[in-house]
């Protein structure tokens, strides 16, 4: 049974269509790679699953339950966890308090988040806004693990980092993906990158899906012809 079904969903804003047919499934443990260009539609898709934009066609379930009426934060206690695309730490908030922020109980407390990423450890009584960007990145997912999410959603979570850095964030989430058993969504341009973590890909074209399968089947033909590369 998928923990996240999304069938033939549309959404717009305003008067304006963003989806036209969004149909993606992620099971329980696995790793799903929301793949396509610029401007095609993913970062709304992802609002969708989280209940920021309101979807007008087809249906979105989680954990069995439609999400349709649910405002942000009740789709949030479900279980999910969101790493929004640039960051959005609190500012003026220490780590420690951007951590505690969103805490819910679970296994992911300070101690974890800080082993994961040690530098927040070692940076928790600074403010948020005196962090690197990478570490600002850090910050924004061990905010989003320390909700305890079942499904973790990272929305270009290595997007203008130094290479440094984004291997330590691509090795966490590595490390999340053998030692949990959490659901992720994460989107990124990196085939190399992904490949080594996702089990499957879903690539979106002007608000569809127009491609899904194992991420080992994503061959050269299928990335030129839909990812430009």
């Amino acid at each position: 049974m998928s923990l996240l079904r999304l069938s033939h969903v549309s959404a717009f804003y305003g008067a304006s269509q963003a989806l036209f047919d969004v149909h993606l499934s992620i099971g329980e443990g696995q790793v799903l790679a929301l793949m396509g260009r610029n401007g095609m539609g993913k970062t709304t898709t992802v609002r969708v699953i989280c209940r920021l934009l309101r979807h007008r066609g087809g249906s979105v379930l989680f954990a069995g339950q439609d999400l349709g009426r649910l405002p942000a934060h009740l789709a949030a206690r479900l279980g999910i966890g969101l790493v929004p695309e640039g960051r959005r730490c609190f500012a003026t908030l220490t780590v420690r308090e951007n951590l505690i922020a969103a805490a819910r109980p679970g296994p992911w407390d300070l101690r974890a988040v800080e082993a994961l990423f040690p530098r927040l450890g070692e940076r928790r009584d600074q403010r948020a806004a005196s962090l690197s960007g990478g570490e600002q990145q850090m910050l924004a997912i061990g905010r989003a693990l320390m909700t305890n999410p079942r499904l973790l959603i990272l929305d270009e979570a290595t997007e203008g980092l130094a290479p440094v850095v984004r291997q330590e964030i691509w090795a966490a989430i590595a490390r999340l993906r053998t030692e949990t058993g959490m659901a992720i969504l994460v989107i990124d341009k990196s085939l190399v990158e992904l490949s080594r973590i996702a089990d499957a890909a879903v690539i979106l074209e002007k608000g569809r899906s127009v491609w899904s399968g194992a991420f080992r089947d994503l061959g050269p033909e299928i990335a030129d012809r839909h990812l430009g590369i």
